[in-house]
């Protein structure tokens, strides 16, 4: 690796005497007094800046002892700080390239003091430390954490802050934290800058090209910086119209198409009414918008705006600017013998707890670093990804199958298909419907009944959830091909024996090689919003009618290519069994079919008997002025930082008489998982109205082309994507090959976006959907956050909807959308779910007529089908 050996020591000044490092502190509280700061969820906070003298002396005498020339390493190891935001996991991608090693990351409250100091001072584990955006204040300590200990005593560690982590340094120094001018998330702006080391080879001013993504509410006010912070970085426009049509994902080269002396230990946000008692100053009292400072001493450094974004140019340049300087600062202060000591440590180790670190470290001390395909274990909702195996009990699944060319237009189409081989049975079927062919969009369809042996379904249902502390757990009933039933107690929750369950089969690849598609037989179902409590979300408020995840093992299926026009039939078996009863019987069935027999089957079968309509039209769950009411409380959140965006729902309601039906029309797939391992997902955000003329309709779809609004809302779920395929994907291979692309619809237009990465071998497919669901589009950003306060917005479960429906292959593949655009009939009542992304931009008469349009399709369909039946 070429690397220039640029020392621009003026930057900081490296700690000289003993003086230096004792210095009283700028930040403005006690050295030794714990302090009320915010209260939030009824716990009580304090923030303790107690100095550790003892570690810092040992510090500064290693490193005089230790003052010598030295070569620059060939990685650098990061602790990378996670303060619950929803785009860490695209910084570790960076890292993870840039340094060579990918970075340990680390929630914001999982180490202690003494076990951060341990592993900085002792192991010398970390050459530098990254502090994540995140939702909140610097001045919360819920919302920081850690952190502000980090950046008020580890003056001799390398620290770049990034947006909370950039305020969080300049409010431990005395900086006043105060309201933006305005809130700016998911939009770009030009930045100018001082040509500082973390700026080298970065352009500056407007029109130059440095164009970065902004999501804050919050900033530091410029005119009340301490001598002791450098600005280095200013907006040089406000925002910018439009992101434009290319962008440049900067991963694996792909290409995308009041007083100012008052110090604010009482500025803190309120969790549950939108307000705060931040001091709003209108305009900060300098026109530009401060993007960057430095400490003056210290190699510390912070950046307003998200160099990690993959909308941001130069991102990546600052990451290795980064590196650099993390290079040049230990260069004079490390021995070799201290360097090699330091690179037996397993650096790149991800962990969940200071202990697991520790023992990791210890079992890794002979290890080579030297690549970045590694194992490793992955914190947050991917810190159980390791399986125990030792109950599991393996069964050896043989598959047989069956092509038939060209034979769906034959019989009637898939409709036909499905109407004759299953429409007699009223329960247990299913019809996942892809054919859209249009664009490239779908290609398969695959159905199925109740079947052979290995059928069963499984019914999940959390326990006790409307006591709002339910944390996962809950009761499974299943029933098998014979009938018999049996409910039993899940400790560990739905998706860990689900993802047990899926391991336990063992396959013959070969078996399926010429399949054009990557379902084989296997788990057909839904997984419910509200098993958001087994990825990472601490409880539900509410209590979801229906179960909350349901499957069905097919083990026998029809598929249909509707662009070649084939049928396949499809049966999995026991290895020691040799059965082709169903694959000869439906083979007869099929093949017997004509075009007046398929329509007589259609006709009979259209209308089940046992549907009993109501003339009742459907109701609202809430009032327009109720809706409205909520999309003003998001807004509040949204200013005060609390959120970027907030995916505001509710649903509408009409009697009806059925057992429970899901009849989905969604076009948004939330993860795909191919043979290939590539992981994907298409988020959707930004819908507009088709026109009456085709004149009307290409200049609404530019209308949503251009949108500002539509596409910060876009861009901000991208971001949130490319976190999530981040946890579980190689480092450098998650990519954004197709941005807000507009595709259109009977009723809509839609802003769609695609991003893809490799799945790394050490994790699973339910570890795929755990670190994705549910699914940003519906949640907002920061994920964990948001979900909370729409949790206290929301009047009732979402149920099925915004969960995911699709399918689990056998082998471990996976195709799953994004439950919206569905009806969900169930204990004699029919719901549509739909709502919108409230964004600062949003304007709340424009939210509601949004969430209303959305409900037309669906509601409509439901009503004529009760036309049509009377």
């Amino acid at each position: 690796m070429n690397m220039s050996m640029r020392l621009l020591s003026s930057e900081f000044t490296c700690p000289t005497s003993v003086n230096f490092l004792f210095s009283r502190p700028s930040v403005r509280v006690s050295p030794f007094v714990n302090k009320h700061v915010c209260n939030r969820g009824g716990r009580t906070a304090r923030l303790s800046c107690q100095l550790m003298h003892g570690h810092l002396e040992e510090s500064y005498r290693r490193k005089k002892r230790l003052q010598v020339s030295l070569q620059k390493p060939d990685f650098v190891r990061t602790l990378l700080i996670d303060n619950y935001d929803s785009y860490t996991y695209n910084i570790y991608q960076e890292l993870s390239i840039i340094n060579g090693v990918p970075p340990v990351v680390i929630q914001n409250d999982d180490w202690t003091w003494e076990e951060l100091c341990h592993y900085l001072y002792e192991e010398n584990a970390f050459d530098n430390i990254v502090i994540s955006p995140g939702p909140g204040s610097p001045a919360c300590p819920e919302d920081i954490g850690i952190c502000l200990q980090i950046l008020h005593e580890c003056r001799d560690i390398p620290v770049l802050g990034v947006c909370l982590g950039h305020q969080a340094l300049g409010y431990v120094h005395g900086a006043q934290v105060v309201h933006a001018p305005e809130p700016v998330h998911g939009r770009l702006s030009d930045v100018e800058h001082n040509g500082c080391q973390l700026f080298h080879g970065i352009p500056s001013g407007r029109n130059s090209g440095f164009k970065v993504v902004r999501y804050h509410s919050l900033v530091i006010d410029s005119e009340s910086l301490p001598e002791v912070l450098i600005p280095i970085a200013w907006t040089s426009t406000s925002t910018l119209p439009s992101i434009g049509s290319k962008v440049s994902d900067k991963y694996n080269g792909h290409e995308v198409q009041s007083d100012q002396s008052s110090f604010f230990d009482s500025f803190l946000p309120e969790a549950g009414n939108g307000s705060s008692n931040l001091i709003d100053h209108g305009q900060t009292r300098n026109a530009r918008v401060l993007m960057g400072v430095r400490h003056s001493t210290r190699p510390h450094y912070g950046v307003q705006f998200h160099p990690e974004s993959v909308a941001t140019c130069h991102g990546s340049q600052i990451f290795m600017n980064f590196r650099e300087i993390t290079e040049d600062y230990w260069l004079r202060f490390r021995s070799s013998h201290n360097k090699e000591n330091r690179a037996n440590s397993n650096a790149y180790t991800q962990v969940s707890s200071a202990s697991r670190l520790y023992r990791d470290f210890c079992r890794s001390n002979n290890a080579e670093i030297n690549t970045v395909d590694q194992p490793r274990r992955v914190n947050h909702g991917d810190k159980h990804l390791a399986l125990n195996n030792t109950e599991m009990n393996y069964k050896c699944l043989k598959l047989k199958w069956r092509k038939f060319d060209h034979l769906a237009g034959q019989v009637g189409g898939a409709k036909s298909i499905f109407c004759q081989l299953f429409g007699h049975e009223a329960e247990n079927t299913f019809w996942l419907d892809s054919s859209s062919t249009d664009m490239g969009r779908a290609r398969f369809s695959f159905m199925g009944g109740k079947g052979g042996s290995l059928w069963k379904q499984l019914a999940f249902r959390l326990s006790d959830q409307s006591d709002g502390c339910s944390k996962g757990g809950g009761f499974l009933s299943l029933e098998d091909s014979e009938g018999s039933a049996k409910t039993i107690f899940l400790e560990g929750g739905f998706l860990d024996f689900f993802n047990k369950e899926l391991q336990s089969y063992h396959y013959d690849k070969n078996e399926y090689e010429g399949l054009p598609f990557d379902f084989h037989g296997g788990y057909v179902g839904y997984i419910g919003y509200d098993l958001k409590v087994e990825c990472g979300v601490t409880s539900n408020r509410h209590k979801s009618k229906t179960p909350d995840a349901c499957f069905f093992f097919a083990d026998n299926l029809v598929a249909i290519d509707h662009k070649n026009d084939d049928v396949y039939l499809l049966a999995i078996h026991e290895e020691s069994s040799t059965t082709t009863e169903w694959l000869d019987d439906t083979e007869e069935k099929l093949l017997s079919f004509t075009g007046s027999k398929s329509m007589d089957f259609e006709r009979q079968y259209s209308h089940p008997s046992t549907f009993s309509s109501n003339k009742t039209g459907f109701a609202a769950e809430q009032s327009r002025e109720q809706y409205i009411r909520d999309v003003k409380k998001c807004l509040n959140y949204i200013k005060d930082g609390e959120s970027y965006e907030l995916c505001l729902t509710t649903q509408i309601r009409k009697p009806i008489e059925e057992d429970l039906c899901i009849c989905c029309s969604s076009p948004e797939r939330f993860l795909q998982l191919d043979r290939n391992d590539m992981l994907e997902a298409k988020p959707i955000k930004g819908t507009a109205a088709r026109g009456a003329t085709e004149e009307e309709d290409k200049q609404l779809k530019l209308k949503l082309q251009l949108s500002e609004k539509d596409q910060a809302e876009n861009l901000m779920i991208v971001d949130l994507l490319r976190n999530d395929l981040g946890r579980v994907c190689d480092p450098g291979s998650v990519h954004v090959p197709h941005l807000m692309d507009v595709q259109s619809y009977a009723t809509v237009h839609t802003m769609v976006s695609t991003i893809r990465g490799k799945k790394r071998s050490d994790v699973s497919a339910v570890d795929c959907v755990k670190a994705a669901f549910p699914g940003g589009s519906m949640t907002g950003a920061p994920k964990l956050r948001s979900m909370e306060l729409l949790d206290s917005l929301e009047s009732c479960s979402r149920g099925i909807y915004s969960g995911c429906i699709g399918f689990f292959s056998y082998n471990q593949t996976f195709d799953l959308n994004i439950v919206i655009r569905t009806i969900v009939i169930h204990e004699g009542e029919a719901s549509i779910g739909a709502g919108g992304a409230v964004i600062a931009l949003s304007n709340p008469e424009e939210e509601y007529e949004e969430m209303i349009l959305k409900t037309k399709a669906p509601a409509s369909t439901m009503l004529d089908y009760e036309y049509r039946d009377q």
